[in-house]
């Protein structure tokens, strides 16, 4: 997959025109995060070094470190710090990808088959420790070790949110509550930690650097909720990777929790029927049951609730060019394919 300076795909015309356009004004910072990576994600085994090469592609978007950057900009300057930091959180989220298609058994993620696919689970372990452990190794090499505190917390939060959502696996009595409580770790923490970074490393008020955190955090949970939506509606061939794989593995998502609380009685036990019966059969037979209450409409409205609020953190920034980009980063992760 050929990649553009700034380090958006060109596999996906729609979305990557959108984000090399959003990314314009941070492109010749792009540029230094993704020489940062080159750099850092080889080896010289030749081995090792095809694998690490390999997974640097699957990040795709770039969107943690482009939020990195951004807040950066909004709320003072870039510095070198920022740039081993934008490498740093790309580091830690393809270590995420590359264990969560170990746990969901994907075979194709950003139209390339996934490193399991490729090669085999014990490869995408290995390749996500050595991601994990060399992108803590990256953060030390600041100044303070503010950031390897920061990151490391938010890492073991997404981990414990992942455990929380393994756990959640046929649990059709989690709640709304539930649900967001883990998506705000899984996907949320490192989204937020991204944009405090940003923030913080570029001096930003106290002020500032909250607001900032809950953009990024409202963010991030607006980003899942649309992954749910995508993994029910979206096209394999216009994502780049496998869908289905909730049902497939039972996870509660925001549209099936919707539609267990809306259904009651025998309604709702043709409905676990359905998520429990066999799985080349549940996306398909859920789909009249999703739409006969709206279940994809309801998780689109809270994902756009979500995007308001983000947006609405930003107020506090002057208006510049960086803080128009993030208004439209937060509204792009619900209306976009992949």
């Amino acid at each position: 997959m050929s990649q553009a300076a700034n380090g958006v795909p060109r596999s996906l015309p729609a979305d990557a025109q959108f984000l090399s356009s959003a990314y314009g004004g941070i492109a010749h910072e792009m540029a230094a995060v993704e020489k940062i990576l080159t750099r850092e994600m080889s080896s010289r085994y030749e081995a090792v070094a095809e694998v690490v090469s390999y997974g640097c592609m699957l990040g795709g978007k770039r969107m943690r470190p482009a939020l990195l950057l951004l807040a950066a900009k909004a709320c003072g300057n870039v510095t070198d710090a920022h740039y081993t930091l934008g490498a740093v959180i790309e580091m830690i989220h393809t270590a995420t990808l590359v264990h969560d298609d170990v746990l969901d058994e994907a075979d194709q993620r950003r139209h390339l088959a996934t490193v399991n696919s490729r090669w085999n689970n014990e490869t995408s372990v290995l390749l996500g420790d050595f991601l994990f452990s060399h992108a803590f190794y990256l953060a030390t090499t600041l100044p303070t070790t503010c950031a390897a505190r920061m990151i490391g917390r938010s890492t073991n939060v997404v981990c414990e949110g992942e455990l929380r959502q393994i756990a959640s696996r046929q649990a059709f009595e989690t709640s709304e509550e539930e649900y967001f409580e883990i998506i705000d770790a899984k996907t949320a923490e490192l989204c937020a930690c991204a944009c405090e970074l940003g923030a913080r490393y570029a001096e930003a008020t106290d002020e500032q650097i909250a607001a900032l955190e809950e953009f990024g955090r409202d963010l991030g949970i607006a980003f899942q909720i649309a992954d749910d939506l995508l993994d029910v509606e979206g096209n394999e061939v216009e994502t780049g990777k496998s869908l289905g794989t909730d049902l497939e593995k039972q996870k509660p998502t925001l549209p099936l929790i919707y539609a267990l609380q809306y259904f009651q009685g025998d309604e709702r036990e043709q409905v676990l029927a359905v998520v429990e019966g066999p799985a080349e059969r549940r996306g398909e037979d859920l789909k009249p049951w999703l739409a006969q209450c709206d279940a994809l409409g309801y998780a689109r409205r809270r994902a756009n609730e979500y995007v308001q609020s983000a947006i609405d953190a930003l107020a506090i920034l002057p208006p510049s060019e960086a803080r128009t980009t993030l208004e439209q980063l937060a509204s792009f992760v619900t209306a976009r394919s992949c």
